[in-house]
């Protein structure tokens, strides 16, 4: 078996030939009892010792691979889970406080899973099913749902948002996200002729009508005539003024910046944007 490679002293998922092998390197590590695991802690916390937080880590990879196999329904390969449920316990690592009076496998569990949360996330689908932190917790609690129970059914919907605190629709929408495939856009059409369509046969580009572009180009440039003209009703301090607090691509003046610059007061900045903007919204409603 060739040697495992290391990376600060940690074999890698994968180098050590195969990833039953590096499995069972890691269940060769003995574990640390609890009085050993403190001290080690201690030495990590007080004196920054790298070889204590190195030991902290080695003794607990067997646990990485008990999480990582948990999420073996996802189509993913275990031992990316497991390089990521490593960096979670690298990262526990680093913020365990031994004066808290628990083991660090208790605390290191949800870095561990944190980290395999957004690696499925990452590459579970092409399209992300789930942005928002409420997604992403719907989306790892409907799974397990729907495993037990299969495709849901209204009162089941209920069950599931109560429990998870989210409104109806939200499950329906994510059960309807996990029941659904990657579709290549081009895809070659099927020999079975009942097959769907790609979306490239009925999915319809809005920008490529030549009138519909017409037509934006002219009302954008009517947009521009408009406010030539409403400039044009302001005096030259207040077109200034207008011109860098709303026009300026990006440093946009402040008040008080305009307000030095003319050697009045904030305020009367302010007094003079709002009566230009009166000004000229009647130009646009005219």
């Amino acid at each position: 078996m060739p040697e495992a490679l290391v990376t600060n002293n940690l074999p890698i998922p994968g180098a050590v030939g195969s990833l039953d092998a590096y499995i069972g390197v890691v269940h060769r590590i003995p574990v640390l009892t609890a009085e050993e695991e403190h001290q080690l802690a201690l030495r990590y916390r007080d004196e920054e010792d790298l070889e204590a937080a190195r030991q902290l880590v080695m003794s607990h990879l067997r646990f990485v691979v008990h999480v990582a196999r948990g999420y073996n329904g996802y189509g993913l390969q275990i031992g990316d889970l497991i390089q990521e449920g490593n960096i979670g316990l690298m990262k526990a690592v680093k913020r365990f406080d031994p004066d808290q009076g628990v083991r660090l496998v208790s605390f290191a569990v949800h870095w561990i899973r944190a980290e395999m949360h957004e690696f499925i996330l990452r590459n579970w689908r092409i399209v992300k099913v789930a942005t928002t932190k409420a997604q992403r917790k719907l989306f790892f609690n409907l799974r397990k749902s729907k495993k037990r129970l299969g495709w849901l059914n209204a009162e089941e919907v209920r069950a599931v948002a109560k429990d998870l605190g989210v409104p109806e629709q939200t499950v329906r929408e994510m059960e309807s996200r996990l029941s659904g495939r990657d579709i290549g856009f081009d895809a070659p059409s099927d020999e079975d002729d009942d097959a769907p369509p790609a979306p490239v046969a009925y999915l319809e580009d809005q920008g490529a009508d030549p009138y519909l572009s017409v037509a934006a180009a002219d009302e954008e440039d009517n947009r521009l005539d408009t406010l030539e003209r409403a400039m044009g009703k302001l005096d030259e301090r207040t077109r200034d003024i207008i011109r860098r607090r709303w026009l300026a691509a990006d440093d946009k003046a402040t008040l008080q910046e305009l307000a030095d610059d003319y050697g009045v007061s904030a305020e009367r900045i302010r007094q003079l944007e709002a009566n230009a903007m009166k000004k000229m919204r009647m130009v646009f409603e005219a």
